[in-house]
């Protein structure tokens, strides 16, 4: 038996070498149980939602962006579901999708996602940083957006060289910044919605008559309707992207993660309702689809549909105080998809798929190699100096979407291996399970493996043709095939997917069982009990 595992699985000995190797530092477990909460909370909300939402809203109609993000929070639901109970049973240090898939997949499968994840998460970066650049053009400032662009770079990789408990404590603040922004903008939005501000007019559903609530697309009467629907869904997954994948990859520098991310993705759906649904609910009333500032024309990607129903609404100051809400957000955004691309790397590091130096790591835990190259994907952001905003923000739309795709695609192949795994070994001491199974796991790679096709469709329609967006939308496709087929075809005689009966489900459970921390006990005033979360 053990000469099979060697060939037919990951070997035990070689993966204890790889994740374990005692000639370098590894990562550490300094993110505390309300970093990784307030993470989980409001770590990715970024531009995609309080800027990208703009352009959503004006392709389908208040009633699709809200139909499609109802669709969409439930497919969300089922990955984190499911990626979590992985997650959380074996979150050794280098904790991420493509390490997972390394083990309990094949080789090709880990070597593939990782290198995925690697780019597609340094190209959010940048794309964040254009957002950004996009909000503070709101202002005309007589400032080359060069300036703005370089400000924030610093920024995003400084707070990457720091150790992860620097990262998490401004993530912690960042993340409660956007949580109370999006909570204040939902009560605004009620109190427009009732005629409560300055002109007191009250909106009510006026912008779902008129415009209208579903829009028409590339072609009139129910067709085009049908064609705005379906772009609307592309778009809609763009706020969500890589999100649960943040869960993961904290796991593996959490403290106490078996108990902690169980509880962030019991957690996880009230994220989902209040700020997703609610928020493009609030735009949808507040904002007409039709309005010239959140459409791409000559001011680029167009402001937040939030700050156009304030402004509308005739409320004064407040619109530029959102801007720089929105602005801590993209540096937030981009700080946590730095985190993601640079630990996606040392983990590709730790399981043999990219150079040794990558796993090295400074006495602190940080992985200055991985993020010092992760950080090189910054720099395009400067196409914004040369290029116009919206067409360098619709390539980083498309470009990570597909990828994104293909990710929850691989993220529901990983579950259902560890499943068949878990079956097969009779293992029955798992800290989270799926509320949906297998049966979920399949719905993400049936829906999603759908919306990767469709991803650039309308590019297909003659008066759409574009070479540029053509490539984008659909690059990242025969890029992670060439990954994956590239490296099984160097690597024929592995298995496509290894026997669950000899998959490793021991390696490191040891060690994380020995890291977790007795859950601790408070008793007295209530003061005590926060004293306690905090710390």
């Amino acid at each position: 038996m053990a000469g099979r595992r060697k060939s037919s699985a990951v070997d035990p000995d070689a993966l204890r070498a790889e994740i374990f190797d005692e000639r370098y530092e590894t990562t550490q477990r300094g993110l505390k149980s309300r970093h990784a909460q307030m993470i989980a909370l409001g770590g990715t909300i970024g531009t995609g939602l309080f800027v990208g939402s703009g352009q959503t809203l004006h392709r389908g109609g208040p009633a699709f962006i809200l139909g499609t993000f109802i669709v969409m929070s439930f497919l969300v639901w089922c990955i984190v579901s499911a990626i979590v109970e992985v997650a959380a049973y074996l979150p050794t240090p280098g904790s991420s999708m493509n390490l997972f898939g390394h083990r309990y997949v094949s080789r090709s499968m880990g070597f593939s996602l990782g290198w995925l994840y690697f780019y597609s998460l340094g190209i959010l970066v940048p794309y964040e940083i254009t957002a950004a650049g996009l909000v503070i053009e709101y202002w005309h400032p007589h400032v080359n957006i060069a300036v703005w662009i370089t400000i924030m770079i610093v920024v995003i990789v400084g707070l990457n060289a720091f150790p992860v408990k620097f990262y998490g404590e401004t993530e912690f603040w960042f993340a409660g910044t956007k949580v109370i922004m999006i909570v204040g903008l939902l009560i605004l939005s009620f109190i427009i919605f009732l005629g409560g501000g300055p002109h007191n007019d009250r909106l009510g559903f006026r912008y779902w008559k008129n415009p209208g609530a579903a829009n028409t697309y590339l072609e009139t009467g129910n067709t085009g309707r049908f064609i705005a629907l379906l772009s609307t869904l592309v778009l809609s997954a763009f706020p969500f992207v890589f999100a649960p994948e943040l869960l993961v990859v904290t796991g593996g520098e959490m403290k106490s993660p078996r108990r902690n991310l169980p509880i962030a993705a019991r957690r996880y759906i009230y994220r989902l309702v209040i700020f997703y649904i609610g928020s493009v609910l609030a735009i949808g009333v507040i904002c007409p689809s039709n309005d010239p500032a959140i459409t791409s024309g000559e001011k680029g990607a167009g402001a937040s549909p939030f700050v156009v129903g304030i402004k509308n609404a005739g409320i004064p100051v407040l619109d530029s105080i959102i801007n720089a809400g929105i602005i801590i957000s993209a540096w937030s955004s981009g700080n946590s998809f730095l985190f993601l691309s640079s630990r996606s790397l040392y983990s590709l590091a730790l399981s043999g798929h990219a150079p040794k130096i990558f796993k090295t790591c400074s006495k602190s835990g940080v992985p200055y190699w991985a993020v010092a190259c992760s950080s090189l994907f910054a720099a395009l952001a400067y196409l914004n100096v040369g290029s116009d905003s919206a067409v360098v923000f619709n390539w980083f739309v498309n470009l990570t979407n597909t990828s994104g795709f293909i990710s929850w695609i691989s993220c529901g192949i990983v579950y259902i291996r560890f499943r068949k795994a878990v079956d097969a070994q009779n293992i029955t001491d798992l800290p989270f399970r799926s509320p949906l199974g297998k049966t979920g796991a399949w719905i993400i790679i049936v829906f999603f493996t759908f919306l990767c096709l469709i991803n650039g469709f309308n590019v297909f329609f003659p008066s759409e043709w574009d070479v540029s967006s053509f490539f984008t939308a659909y690059v990242g496709i025969p890029l992670f095939l060439v990954f994956y087929f590239g490296h099984k075809i160097l690597n024929w005689s592995e298995p496509w997917a290894y026997d669950p009966r000899e998959v490793d489900m021991q390696t490191g459970l040891e060690q994380v069982l020995a890291d977790e921390e007795p859950q601790r006990k408070v008793s007295g005033p209530w003061y005590m009990k926060l004293k306690a979360i905090w710390e």
